[in-house]
């Protein structure tokens, strides 16, 4: 809806719903607990976690097993100098490594299917949970910014989820199993192993922290970068007609790099996290090897088999641990990336329907009341856009809100709509308070044709569909009769089934409007909410969907605004309103011979036509 009015969510206030402070917040958090919102998503696939568990499991078993078919090749095969021996050594290791091969393609189908679906129910999850939310939280929290989160932070726990998790518990399993090998191999190099592991952790775990601090704040200042850039683009005709291409480019490119600073710190305290942990994995690696090879040679208390067992579990521990840096600082990060997406997630609409929702009557009748009610906007709550404001509309009656910009007319049809519940006071549909009600209930009731038609990228016939789930080939051709679209539509390449692109912007504004009237005509239902309906239209357009409008309205209640009075003539009632309340009603000559407000403005508008 347009005409803004006097405190609506045009003039900017500050949200009302329970999270957009915590939304806009993006504090940073100390610890991995947003990562436990994952745990549902996991928990509905439970068989495919456990075969990637088992398939895990089976991985790392071989790979470790896969050195003890090493050392008995080693100690009794070539060590033997007989061809049996060789040959049955050679067998083993190739039994190992197909059941690593297995296993390890095992082991990455699971994980990896089990990733992309527990993204994949996240992300719907997400933007059901986005689209139930109600206009405080929009007035609060950019479509960018939100975007962002759905985007390129689902993006993070997409690589987290669907690699980074399978490889972190993969390297995890090999630490344990190659440090629990090694202690039966020679407890005393087991040792420096352990050293080094320690040596390893504390630096990753002192950087590891500033890792995170920077991901959650490089991921804000994209998602500033990217608020920002969805605005610019959604208004680019106002953009290029005012010619602030570069004045927009330039905030955005600072935006960027900001983000790209904070990037640049971030990468770098990983850079020194991974350097810290190859010096000390390289060190401690010669440090076994050189104990090790005076365990075989000068000492005698090792086999050559079980040093090289001994250096190729000593290898893959230390692999595993350098690995398990890298991964943590993609936990780190996804951390930061759950905790964004949980603001959102944790946002909960103030128009809800109630635990025990009042049944609307059935047939419905289509009959408005406004009982002594009194509205502001979030954030302005000493400038109501509503005072005392009562409103009586009999079902089929035509009733027409006219008034200066700021007098609330359009918010009277939020609160009809129930995107609002007024601070005082009631709005009822055929006697049920919307408050009791659920609002699904209620919207079905009503079909609202905006100043600023909102059409999607599908064809006209999707668009017209739109209006009401179900509708047939014949309702939507003549609803789009009635709208006069019918000729334009079929002059239209591939007709009612061409794509209209996005926003429907390869038609007129008067085409849009059309499409739009003919979409609340396919909702057939009892109430109809005229918002500038036939603003964008020329005078020939105008008459005749003013005539259309005309028979559509038969039998519904109807609230029309309008700023040229030119379209209200044919109402029933005039209702004229003035900050917030109604100071006049009736016929249009009783108005006129009033002397009121309505006067005047009809003085003003028809007199500028007259000149």
């Amino acid at each position: 809806m347009t005409s803004p009015d006097a405190g609506s969510p045009d003039a900017g206030p500050a949200g009302r719903a329970v999270a957009p402070s915590e939304v806009a917040a993006r504090r940073p958090r100390r610890d991995l607990t947003p990562l436990s919102r994952l745990y549902p998503f996991v928990g509905a696939h439970r068989g495919d976690a456990i075969l990637s568990v088992v398939f895990l499991t089976l991985s790392t078993t071989f790979t470790i097993g896969l050195t003890f078919a090493l050392r008995r090749m080693a100690d009794r095969g070539l060590a033997s100098h007989a061809a049996g021996s060789i040959n049955q050594a050679f067998l083993i290791l190739g039994a190992v490594a197909l059941g690593l091969a297995l296993s390890t393609g095992g082991r990455f189908f699971f994980t990896h299917k089990l990733g992309e679906r527990v993204v994949a129910d996240l992300r719907e999850a997400l933007y059901a949970h986005v689209v139930s939310l109600d206009q405080a939280f929009f007035m609060a929290t950019r479509t960018g910014e939100v975007l962002s989160r759905m985007t390129t932070d689902l993006a993070i726990v997409e690589a987290m989820v669907g690699a980074t998790v399978a490889v972190a518990l993969r390297n995890a399993l090999t630490v344990v199993a190659a440090l629990a090998v090694m202690i039966v191999v020679n407890p005393a190099l087991t040792g420096f192993v352990g050293l080094i592991v320690v040596l390893i952790l504390l630096p990753l775990f002192a950087v590891g922290r500033q890792v995170r601090r920077l991901s959650t704040a490089a991921q804000a200042r994209f998602a500033d970068a990217v608020g920002y850039a969805g605005e610019t683009l959604d208004a680019l005709e106002t953009v290029q007609a005012f010619g602030r291409e570069a004045s927009v480019a330039a905030r955005f490119r600072d935006a960027v790099e900001m983000a790209f600073r904070t990037s640049l710190a971030r990468i770098g305290a990983r850079a020194i996290m991974t350097i810290l942990v190859m010096i000390l994995a390289a060190g401690g690696f010669g440090l076994v090897l050189w104990r090790a090879a005076l365990d075989v040679f000068v000492a005698n208390t090792m086999t050559p088999g079980a040093l090289l067992q001994f250096v190729l579990l000593a290898a893959l521990a230390a692999g595993s641990v350098g690995s398990l840096g890298e991964a943590w600082g993609d936990v780190q990060k996804t951390a930061g990336a759950m905790a964004r997406i949980g603001e959102i997630m944790d946002a909960r609409p103030s128009i809800v329907a109630p635990a025990r929702p009042q049944p609307m009557p059935v047939p419905a009748r289509g009959a408005i009341e406004f009982q002594d009610v009194r509205f502001s906007y979030p954030g302005r709550p000493d400038l109501p856009a509503l005072d005392s404001f009562d409103l009586t509309v009999q079902p089929g009656e035509r009733v027409a809100l006219v008034g200066p910009s700021g007098a609330g007319k359009s918010t009277v049809l939020r609160l009809l709509l129930r995107f609002y519940d007024p601070d005082n006071g009631a709005v009822r549909i055929d006697g049920i308070d919307l408050r009791e009600a659920d609002p699904a209930e209620v919207r079905a009731r009503i079909a609202l044709v905006a100043q600023d038609a909102a059409l999607f990228s599908g064809s006209a016939a999707e668009n017209l569909a739109f209006g009401r789930e179900g509708a047939s080939e014949a309702e939507i051709a003549a609803a789009a009769r009635a709208a006069q679209a019918e000729a334009f539509l079929a002059a239209l390449p591939g007709g009612m089934a061409a794509p209209l692109g996005e926003r429907a912007k390869t038609l007129s504004g008067g085409q849009r409007q059309r499409i739009a009237i003919a979409r609340a005509l396919v909702r057939s239902a009892p109430i109809l909410l005229l918002d500038e309906a036939t603003s964008a239209l020329d005078a020939e357009n105008e008459r005749l969907v003013q005539r259309a409008l005309h028979d559509a309205m038969a039998g519904r209640a109807s609230l029309v605004i309008a700023h040229r009075l030119s379209t209200v003539l044919e109402a029933d009632r005039i209702v004229v309103m003035d900050q917030g309340k109604v100071v006049e009603q009736g016929a249009h000559t009783e108005l006129i011979a009033r002397g009121g407000l309505y006067a005047r403005l009809a003085e003003l508008q028809f007199g500028l036509q007259a000149a």
